[in-house]
């Protein structure tokens, strides 16, 4: 008798393959593993009836930043909610080891400053039981989650932890210094981490407005850095980069692929005033691979972007004065004052004086869309706030602040600032049917008041394999392939990804019919109260993590079988 039996379901195996239709392949697992995957006469101790239903693997998300919520949370939410059940965390170069004790509120400040994650959350939430990476990951070793996790060495954390202020405000590091880090991040790897990450994006910063810390390291140093994964035989080194000058970024990627024999992954992102860039990025990744150095673009499903609205951490009104003047307001009463006739008209008549990125951000109305419900990621252009202001006869601010207040105050805006150059997902479709590209950059856990991208694996398949309607759709089979064997392949997790024998039982059985997101909501349920936009799916019958039930129509069944990863995991023999 097996331990539990899936029938009936239509099963899409990771591989890209062609699916096998339901009454074809039912799913037996016993212990933690995949016994079976056809016609399995024995009974289960459990049966699962998955009839009109897609039977997967469990998904595998590698670009989160749950570093600090990972050590509170077992359901590692939201992605727990989006048939997640293995994450890579630790991406962009921040992180919380190692860390020396007198360092971790500067830590604290730089997560909270690049991935806008509340800092009062992570200081009461995080207990600092350790100093060192290899103590870290023993921390989080010690519980018990709904799913695995694994864990980058991020550059910020190596660089304060060896050169102290210095590194943190971006010196550049002496040779001993470069020594010094390669070595702990050596040892981090040894001990388990999957790899390094670092940032070169203007765009991250600290909360004390510095660029976060590594953001204009030399050549040599994250040469030297990427060497310590050589040395180490394992791991991966994780980018993200502005590519300002591509060829001098590709120089030195290129050459930690090539003489580490491990591979490189960086952020492949559509830039408006470079819309075709993305283009270059892929020919040279291409070429590089092609002349034995691996380096892999990672793309997203749907663009970079901010929500808008009174509770998120921005919007288009956040530095006009009558704004400033309530911000701080306990929400009741701001809602209170943001209804007012005097304090709308004070607010849309304000024009703030704003260069850079903030001037883009308040007047960009031609890329502004009301959100909705359910979620339009895609909108045309002629659903844009500029647009409907033009058919109303109204000014964008106006639009903008009455959608705003919609749903009594808590109406959400949607702005793609990266992907939607041309208005349509053309370009994001490009990227991820390329062969050499791997799906990723859904930033699970950070940007809490500015989006929710962990729900990306539920819109791989309910927008890009059933509903798209502006553009070519992906295959089933394909959308599956991306986030399970794929994904698990880069970080050599070759023990999931495939529902094949021997492998491990991470599943989802989905609704296919029935699968969706609903709208972001804010929500208060972080430590000390802190707030993060999260977004819930329907739809999955049952999330499978080794063998055990974790979720079952959509709710927690309390159980926690999943553990940390320490650096790949082996494919299972015969």
């Amino acid at each position: 008798m097996h331990d539990l039996v899936i029938r009936n379901g239509t099963v899409v195996d990771g591989s890209g393959g062609p699916s096998r239709p339901a009454g074809t392949a039912d799913v037996a697992i016993d212990g933690e593993r995949i016994t079976a995957v056809g016609k399995v006469e024995g009974a289960g101790r459990r049966e699962i009836d998955a009839e009109g239903k897609l039977v997967t693997p469990g998904f595998v998300d590698i670009h989160t930043h749950y570093d600090g919520q990972a050590t509170w949370d077992p359901e590692v939410s939201p992605s727990g909610w989006h048939g997640v059940t293995t994450v890579v965390m630790g991406n962009c170069g921040v992180g919380f080891a190692p860390a020396d004790p007198s360092r971790r509120d500067w830590l604290i400040q730089l997560m909270e400053g690049v991935e806008d994650i509340p800092g009062t959350a992570l200081a009461e939430g995080m207990s600092w039981n350790w100093e060192t990476f290899p103590q870290y990951l023993d921390e989080l070793e010690r519980m018990a989650r709904v799913m695995d996790v694994s864990a980058l060495v991020p550059h910020g954390a190596v660089r304060a932890y060896v050169m102290g202020d210095r590194g943190g405000q971006n010196a550049e590091a002496t040779p001993d210094e470069i020594e010094a880090m390669a070595k702990v991040v050596r040892e981090a790897v040894e001990a388990g981490a999957v790899g390094f990450s670092t940032t070169r994006t203007l765009l991250h910063r600290a909360k004390d407005g510095e660029l976060a810390a590594g953001t204009t390291a030399s050549a040599d140093e994250l040469i030297g850095i990427g060497a310590a994964l050589g040395e180490a035989g394992a791991g991966v080194f994780e980018v993200a980069s502005d590519m300002f000058d591509p060829e001098a970024e590709f120089a030195w990627m290129t050459t930690i692929a090539r003489e580490s024999g491990r591979p490189v992954t960086f952020g492949c992102l559509q830039d408006d005033l470079r819309p075709e860039l993305w283009r270059r990025l892929i020919e040279l990744a291409d070429a590089a691979t092609a002349s034995g150095a691996r380096i892999v673009p990672q793309v997203a499903g749907r663009p970079a972007s901010v929500l808008f609205g009174w509770g998120s951490s921005a919007h288009p009104f956040m530095f006009h004065e009558t704004w400033q003047a309530i911000a701080d307001l306990p929400a009741d009463e701001r809602l209170a004052r943001l209804r007012d006739p005097e304090v709308r008209r004070a607010m849309v008549d304000e024009r703030p004086q704003l260069t850079g990125i903030a001037a883009f951000l308040t007047s960009a109305f031609h890329k502004l869309f009301p959100l909705g419900d359910p979620p339009d990621y895609e909108p045309a252009p002629e659903h844009s706030v500029q647009a409907i202001a033009g058919r109303e006869g109204r000014s964008p601010e106006e639009v903008t602040y009455d959608l705003m207040m919609a749903d009594g105050g808590r109406g959400l805006l949607y702005i793609p600032i990266l992907g939607y150059a041309h208005g349509d997902f053309g370009a994001l479709h490009d990227m991820l049917v390329h062969p050499g590209t791997v799906l990723g950059l859904g930033d699970g856990g950070a940007h809490c008041g500015l989006l929710c991208d962990a729900s990306l694996p539920t819109y791989m398949l309910s927008h890009w394999a059933r509903d798209r309607r502006r553009g070519d759709r992906l295959g089933l089979e394909q959308a599956v392939h991306m986030q399970t064997r794929s994904t698990a392949a880069l970080y050599g997790f070759d023990d999931r990804g495939l529902l094949a024998p021997g492998y491990l039982a991470d599943v989802n059985v989905i609704d296919f019919d029935a699968l969706a997101i609903d709208a972001p909501e804010m929500v208060h349920d972080l430590p000390a109260g802190g707030r993060r936009l999260v977004q819930r799916a329907r739809g999955y019958d049952a999330t499978i993590k080794r063998g055990v039930v974790v979720r079952e129509h959509d709710e927690a069944t309390g159980e926690r079988p999943g553990r940390l990863l320490r650096g790949p995991q082996a494919a299972p023999v015969g």
